[in-house]
């Protein structure tokens, strides 16, 4: 028998999350404010939105009041996160076309930031990376649903498999 359970559906008896429910952003705790701005602006092209002295700050994608707020308000020279502890794992970046997730990994290319990893999962194209503290990054693009790969039961099948981004970086061209 399996030590690992999947949990499928909801509660019984509870109605499930409203499926146009959104998480409206992430905050971060940093050990350098301008260092952690430096990055997500010029290696992403998030806009600061406010500046809270040398404490935090608010950046945004189209001008939305803050996708991503940076703090030190309790790490300020902190150093990131031992190995076998918890706390975040990554966050993740949902861009609205292939082109686009291209264009941020071209960007990031540019930045010379060292990317860990990328996926193909099916349902989604993905690109794993660190910030200066430690912090995981997923950026991604979704498929339309109607290309998810399924089993024989209709239920989401999802993969991890190679993603060449030789590939996604032509789409650029195209």
């Amino acid at each position: 028998m399996s030590t690992q359970q999947q949990d499928t559906g909801t509660t019984p008896g509870l109605p499930s999350i409203h499926p146009d429910t959104q998480i409206g952003h992430v905050h971060l705790k940093v050990s350098d404010l301008q260092r952690a701005i430096d990055f997500y602006r010029d290696a992403f092209g998030f806009d600061v939105m406010e500046r809270m002295g040398n404490s935090a700050a608010f950046l945004s994608a189209g001008g939305y009041h803050h996708h991503l707020g940076l703090n030190t308000w309790e790490s300020r020279g902190g150093r990131p996160p031992a190995p076998g502890s918890t706390g975040l794992y990554h966050f993740a970046i949902l861009y609205p076309t292939r082109k686009e997730l291209a264009r941020a990994l071209k960007r990031l290319i540019d930045h010379g930031v060292p990317i860990d990893g990328a996926s193909d999962h099916g349902v989604s194209e993905a690109i794993y990376l660190h910030d200066p503290d430690g912090n995981g990054i997923e950026i991604y693009r979704d498929r339309p649903r109607e290309e998810w790969p399924r089993d024989a039961n209709g239920n989401i099948a999802m993969v991890t498999e190679w993603l060449d981004l030789r590939d996604l970086l032509a789409e650029l061209e195209r």
